[in-house]
């Protein structure tokens, strides 16, 4: 089959690293796609958000299969352009991507259908926001934007001052455009968080292996909200009773509530959970494979991630197998210093050969923001490189992963030296 990626970022390098693994993958193209990523599929520079010249593309080529990475694409509807043109994809069409597009959808989802999740407000009007949260009077208190926002858009305040900054930010300075047309308001909730990917047919929902990522860019959790500076799985607080509570009170009651509400989803549904005193409840949804969650659940995979994806598509999970080997990873992100703010991009990166770390097989070095200059491999992003290790046990992949940063270097290089040590400390 000739497959089409749609993307450019380390979790888009982590899925076609795994599709090649395929016997029936013959040939792969990334689009856009990076420098890194160049070394393992065709790329093409087409933006990830013009679904126009990329259905174009996708039927000029003849692809087989296209899979549509990013959120949004997904939210614009590629899935559903592409299938017009009779072209089957990976991931949900418009109307299912609401889950993630739109957190007024998912939250009114969930309060009808009864599914744990943060008590909430709706509001439109920035000065009905501030009564509410100052008649509610209970801090921290979480106010995020409506729509898309590169995973931004949630912001906790601690006291009346810091939520008039939010509303101020998202509503009126419009800092996420659309996005911040509505607002969700929401109680803090407490707790160990758990992201768990899982892939649905529309009525079949089977969970991929847990993980733990790690938000804030400094040690210690200190620092700005990122997209993510460090991953591993599986995280210890999801232990077997809790993931089959999981299943019933809040997976399959999700599938089943997307069927009812006529969007059946089929894809990769993302589960940002809570696990609070009162039991799991959902953060959030994402509609497609969580970043840089997925550079740890799917070097872990065993089954043909192909086979699986077409069997989201075609509506056969029910029969097709999905099972992930015993183990950990653990992915640690070099990052450009400055992220996530400003940062400097065209350091030369040394190291790597054709990207990866040659000689040590349980490593993979997934590419998030690079490009080739002159064939010099070069940062191109806030998120540089995504270095994942794979061993039987959690101390031994995060020891391998780390051991591995020390042999790339690039000027003002940036990571977190603590990634996974919540999870160590929550397994002694």
């Amino acid at each position: 089959m000739k497959i089409l990626v749609v993307g450019g970022g380390g979790r888009e390098h982590a899925i076609i690293r795994a599709l090649k693994q395929s016997p029936r993958c013959t040939e792969i193209w990334c689009a856009p796609g990076n420098g890194g990523i160049s070394y393992d599929a065709h790329c093409k520079n087409i933006a990830a958000t013009d679904v126009e010249a990329m259905v174009a593309f996708a039927q000029e080529e003849a692809f087989d299969y296209v899979v549509v990475a990013q959120d949004d694409p997904l939210a614009l509807g590629m899935v559903d352009a592409l299938a017009a043109v009779g072209i089957p994809a990976f991931g949900p069409n418009k109307a299912a991507a609401r889950i993630e597009a739109s957190k007024v959808f998912s939250k009114n989802l969930m309060k009808k259908y009864g599914i744990p999740t943060a008590d909430y407000a709706v509001f439109d009007d920035p000065a009905q926001v501030l009564r509410y949260v100052e008649e509610k009077d209970r801090y921290p208190v979480v106010i995020k934007a409506d729509g898309l926002a590169l995973g931004k858009g949630v912001l906790i305040c601690q006291d009346h001052a810091a939520a008039e900054a939010a509303v101020k930010e998202i509503m009126l300075d419009k800092k996420f455009g659309a996005s911040g047309n509505h607002v969700v308001v929401e109680e803090f909730l407490t707790g160990p968080e758990v992201s768990v990917l899982s892939f649905c047919d529309g009525k079949t929902v089977k969970p991929m292996v847990s993980s733990m990522d790690h938000k804030r860019a400094l040690d210690g959790d200190q620092g700005l909200n990122t997209g993510g500076m460090g991953t591993v799985a599986p995280n210890p607080y999801y232990t077997p009773e809790v993931a089959d509570r999981c299943m019933r009170e809040i997976f399959l009651p999700t599938v089943e509530a997307m069927q009812k509400e006529g969007c059946p989803f089929k894809g990769c549904l993302y589960f940002g959970l809570m696990l609070t005193p009162d039991g799991p409840k959902v953060i959030e949804y994402n509609c497609r494979f969580g970043d840089p969650e997925t550079q740890v659940v799917l070097p872990l995979l065993e089954s043909d991630l192909l086979t699986v994806m077409l069997a989201t598509t075609d509506g056969t999970l029910a029969e097709t197998g999905v099972s992930f080997r015993d183990g950990a990873a653990a992915c640690v992100i070099l990052a450009s210093g400055g992220y996530p703010l400003s940062y400097e991009k065209g350091k030369e990166i040394a190291g790597l050969t054709l990207g990866q770390l040659p000689g040590r097989k349980d490593v993979t070095v997934y590419h998030a923001g690079t490009a080739l200059r002159d064939g010099t491999l070069v940062t191109s992003g806030g998120r540089v490189l995504g270095v994942t290790a794979t061993a039987d046990t959690l101390p031994e992949a995060l020891q391998r992963a780390y051991a591995a940063c020390e042999e790339i270097h690039f000027d003002k290089l940036h990571k977190r030296s603590d990634i996974g040590a919540r999870a160590l400390a929550a397994m002694q």
